[in-house]
């Protein structure tokens, strides 16, 4: 959106540090060219990105979706059909972001790969409707489901639905301080939470396993009903697919903070992999527990299916399971603020968003902006939607990213084809994946139309009334620089060292 007028904070203490130029693919570059160093660090190896992966992916989703995608299915065989096919997806869809790391070396994830694949508009559309929509809606539910297991274990005289909200606003709080603190404290909470929210599951899938062992007759009862009753229209299978697939949702993540991976060309295919898998052998032995627990009916009927399932097995114990989702939820967004952050770090250094939004903290190298504005956004989200409507809209309009993002696979192959790919994906897999977003943007629409499909629709062609003036003309809005100066001052932060466009793959890099 234009260049604002900005001055250097700069690095106090140390002034002898050498500039590294970063080359097209986010290398690092030495030149003799002694300049203080702002940018974000690498500081995540395989562990750290396996730990975001999962713990990004791992959150609300098996907690709150099993409803629904039951209630779609319409039968206990189909509903785990519909898992295990998400997880399939989730996997194809791991390995074609494999390729996509290593092959662009910037921060961004989709972003940065719509702009090199179709264009800048594309992209601002992407980074705009991620910015102000997605991302926050996302936030809003994973915080609304953290503020339902709360309200689940303390005892109130009323106003629960204000606790929860209440709650959900102090669960973002406190995950927008530790992000804007220190990347290595994001780091490590993330690996301490998402051994706790496995520890969880593998309780629940342990208790399913026992009560099946007890009583084979009783427990195995509803699994043997198998696709009696299964619903056989596309268009709700789609949105049971949306239920599923929002469960699996953060095989993405990693890419977006590529310039903060260490080894990113093996580390990303690795962490990508590994998280695609394991989730899926834990999200279908999780909800055939669900199954072997509770009837179809208490489960359609559960507010939260892991109290109830905690009441059933757990007994005097059951406030285990509570205090793990909490967990879970929490470093969910935790990796889901990490990364969104990083995507509109790109896009504000690019232009494409006000350039404030790229400036990093001078003490502590975090994108401060970035996740301060994303966060609030989640906040406002929080007050507004509840959470079965914003995991369908949420779903809906990220699938049509998700499909731009995999055909620029199949561009990238004629476009860079010398540039050297560390990982190749076989190219029938992005194929694929293209025609399964279409059929899952298009289908629920077609069979029964939303208003709150046009209202998305709407809103990212509303991006161009942006895009024209403030981007492509660079007409420069008033009292930006004022306002830049003094979040300058106010947090401390200056602009990116490494300040650059977004550069295409090369033969030689």
């Amino acid at each position: 959106m234009g260049r604002s007028k900005t001055f250097s904070l700069g690095q106090p203490g140390d002034h002898q540090g050498k500039e590294k130029e970063m080359t097209s693919l986010g290398e690092e570059k030495d030149e003799n060219v002694e300049v203080d160093r702002v940018e974000l660090k690498k500081e995540l190896g395989l562990i750290g990105g396996l730990s975001f992966l999962l713990g990004t992916t791992i959150g609300s989703g098996i907690f709150i979706s099993p409803k629904g995608v039951l209630s779609a299915t319409g039968s206990v065989g189909l509903c785990l059909t519909v898992w295990a096919g998400s997880g399939v997806i989730s996997l194809m869809a791991a390995l074609c972001y494999c390729e996509l790391g290593p092959l662009i070396k910037q921060s961004g994830g989709d972003y940065t790969y719509l702009r090199l694949a179709y264009g800048n508009f594309p992209a601002f559309i992407c980074c705009w409707v991620n910015f102000a929509l997605l991302r926050p809606s996302s936030a809003a539910v994973k915080a609304l489901t953290f503020g339902i297991y709360f309200s689940s274990v303390v005892e109130t005289c009323g106003a629960p639905e204000l606790l929860v909200r209440v709650t959900a606003t102090v669960c973002v709080l406190a995950v927008l301080f530790l992000n804007c603190y220190s990347v290595k404290l994001s780091a490590a909470l993330q690996i301490i939470t998402t051994f706790a929210k496995v520890l969880s599951l593998f309780i629940i899938i342990v208790g399913g396993i026992y009560k099946m062992i007890e009583d084979s007759e009783k427990y195995t009862r509803q699994l043997r009903t198998g696709f009696e009753g299964s619903a056989t229209n596309p268009s709700i299978i789609a949105l049971a697919f949306y239920d599923a697939l929002w469960a699996y949702g953060g095989w993405s993540s990693l890419n977006t903070m590529t310039e903060e991976v260490k080894n990113p060309s093996k580390n990303i295919p690795r962490a990508n992999i590994l998280s695609a898998v394991l989730v899926t052998f834990i999200y279908i032995l999780t909800n055939v527990s669900y199954l072997v627990v509770m009837t179809k009916e208490e489960l359609l009927a559960a507010d939260a299916v892991a109290v109830l399932w905690g009441d059933r097995v757990l007994q005097s114990a059951s406030v285990i399971m509570p205090l793990t989702v909490m967990i879970s939820v929490l470093g969910s967004m935790n990796g889901s603020g990490f990364s969104t952050g990083r995507m509109i770090f790109a896009a504000g250094r690019d232009g494409n968003l006000p350039e404030v939004l790229s400036y990093v903290n001078v003490k502590r190298n975090t994108p401060l902006t970035s996740v301060i504005f994303t966060m609030t956004f989640g906040i406002i989200f929080i007050w507004l939607g509840n959470v079965s409507s914003l995991i369908d809209f949420v779903t809906f309009t990220s699938w049509v990213f998700y499909g731009m993002t995999f055909g620029s696979i199949i561009i990238f192959r004629f476009k860079y084809k010398d540039a050297p790919r560390p990982y190749k994906v076989p190219i029938i897999i992005p194929i694929i994946m293209v025609l399964i977003a279409i059929y899952l943007v298009i289908a629920p629409i077609i069979d029964a139309p939303d208003i709150r499909y046009l209202y998305g629709v709407i809103f990212a062609l509303s991006a161009s009334v942006l895009y024209v003036p403030l981007v492509h003309f660079k007409i420069k809005v008033p009292y930006i620089d004022t306002v830049t100066t003094y979040l300058q001052l106010f947090l401390e932060v200056s602009p990116p060292t490494n300040t650059r466009e977004v550069s295409p793959p090369t033969k030689t890099d």
